[in-house]
């Protein structure tokens, strides 16, 4: 019985700590409005449900983006993916000295709803948070994101063995 109850509740947090895929005629319809609403002629790529919350994943203009909504349809934050070289310089030069090895793999500007701007530097295992001008927030150690960048590569490297075995044939 106690290995149940251990089984149950390590399931259960899995599932709240990490985003789950949802298809699209899951995702509530304030949700789903409010996201045909901002972004009109846009097709999502991915949702997910976040907590309580849903994200949603697509290409714009801007680059790839997300967006965060509540069940209500209020719009949390948006994130876009942006050049390194878009990142403050002070958050640069904080990475180069603090995280001498490190290589940053990819950035995001990050709009939350009242318009405060944040910068994201996806490290190997970390996510390293500045303020507009590049200040140091925080540090966020990043499991899943280096499980989905794994995943990644493995289709990555899947899809050019598959084009090398077709030039072969």
């Amino acid at each position: 019985m106690k290995t149940l109850i251990a089984i149950v509740a390590l399931t259960f947090t899995t599932n709240v700590l990490f985003a789950q895929k949802i298809k699209d005629d899951q995702v509530p319809a304030p949700v789903a409005k409010s996201f045909a609403a901002k972004h009109p002629g846009v097709k999502a790529e991915k949702w997910e449900k976040e907590g309580e919350n849903y994200e949603v994943e697509f290409d714009a203009k801007e680059g790839e983006t997300s967006v965060l909504i509540d069940a209500k349809g209020n719009v949390l934050e948006t994130e876009v993916e942006v050049g390194i070289a878009q990142l403050p310089q002070a958050a640069q030069d904080y990475i180069a000295k603090t995280y001498k090895d490190a290589k940053i793999k990819e950035c995001e500007k990050i709009t939350d709803a009242h318009g405060v701007v944040t910068y994201e530097a996806d490290l190997k295992e970390k996510d390293v948070m500045f303020d507009a001008k590049g200040n140091f927030l925080k540090e966020v150690k990043d499991e899943q994101g280096d499980k989905d960048d794994d995943d990644d590569d493995k289709e990555h490297k899947n899809g050019k063995e598959n084009h090398e075995h077709k030039e072969k044939k």
